[in-house]
């Protein structure tokens, strides 16, 4: 069941999804060559403290890893699709990029935004894929209009994807949001036929987050259980935030 969400709600969640992007700011400037995946794992983790939240990840219960998630921050490099485990082993390079994906509750509603960051000077190439996956997010934000139905979403972000070279994830999608962290529907990046196409309606609150591969779209999940990588080893990235549809049109929760 999709649940719509009243003015009051999301106010609420706009104060989830600021804290978020506050957050996401912050870490960023410690991405440089040498630090590591747990020097943004701690910095999170006081943020959100700090704040009076609770963070959304640590704790959550993820049945196909068959156990919690012990983390705030999910940081998948390079390869690394999402659910990337931050480590004090995982020094970044230059050259390297590094998606940060996070969510806090606060109040009883929830924030999710990810975001894929450089670290130092990266090649053209990988740019252009960090590039072409904020353009996909931008186009599906745009499509998350009352009266559209989903496709209009996994359409957009499929179609500008593929026509730049690159590939769509399929195992893993984006998701409704409020007092749960997944709620219905689920969105995929691409349009699936088997899945259903639900009318967009005002009030809905959408988690859009493109995960995009220089290469092949098949993933693998690695030993650890949760770190999904792609198969052919290419670069992936992604980028995420929460969209509110409103009679103004997309309300992105998750940026000033």
């Amino acid at each position: 069941m999709i649940v719509r969400k009243t003015p009051t709600e999301l106010e609420k969640m706009r104060r989830s999804g600021l804290l978020v992007w506050q957050i996401l700011e912050d870490l960023k400037k410690i991405v440089q060559p040498g630090a590591t995946t747990y020097d943004l794992e701690r910095a999170a983790e006081r943020m959100i403290a700090d704040a009076g939240a609770r963070a959304a990840f640590k704790g959550y219960y993820v049945p196909a890893a068959g156990k919690h998630y012990n983390f705030v921050l999910c940081t998948s490099v390079n390869s690394e699709i999402i659910h990337g485990l931050p480590s004090t082993k995982r020094v970044l390079r230059e050259g390297d990029i590094v998606s940060i994906d996070t969510g806090v509750c606060l109040d009883g509603y929830f924030g999710d935004s990810a975001t894929t960051v450089p670290v130092g000077r990266i090649s053209d190439a990988t740019q252009r894929l960090l590039r072409v996956t904020q353009e996909a997010l931008d186009l599906a934000v745009d499509k998350a209009r009352a009266g559209n139905r989903l496709f209009d979403i996994s359409g957009a972000v499929q179609q500008h994807v593929e026509s730049h070279g690159y590939s769509v994830v399929r195992e893993f999608v984006g998701h409704g949001i409020g007092t749960k962290l997944h709620e219905d529907p689920q969105i995929p990046n691409y349009v699936d036929p088997k899945s259903g196409n639900p009318r967009l309606k005002e009030g809905m609150v959408l988690a859009i987050e493109p995960m995009v591969c220089a290469g092949k779209p098949e993933t693998q999940v690695l030993a650890d259980r949760w770190t999904a990588v792609t198969k052919d080893g290419s670069n992936s990235a992604h980028f995420e935030h929460c969209v509110a549809l409103t009679s103004n049109g997309p309300w992105i929760l998750t940026k000033p």
